[in-house]
């Protein structure tokens, strides 16, 4: 009995995030977007993306 108790409370620790661990997990996808972001409004990013997106029609078939 005793060890099953052991059990169903470790299980019970283990069920979801505790309020540290999405404070953390909200950090990190805040920190991520704003790198992200960042990037996305450098120069040479910009320029990357209107290089692709010209080099497109080259590479149709058609």
């Amino acid at each position: 009995m005793k060890n099953t108790l052991h059990r169903l409370r470790q299980r019970r620790d283990e069920l979801g995030m505790t309020t540290a661990e999405y404070t953390v997990g909200t950090l990190g996808a805040c920190t991520v977007g704003g790198v992200l972001v960042k990037i996305g409004q450098s120069e040479w990013f910009g320029d990357l993306v209107k290089d692709v997106i010209g080099k497109i029609p080259d590479l149709l078939p058609f």
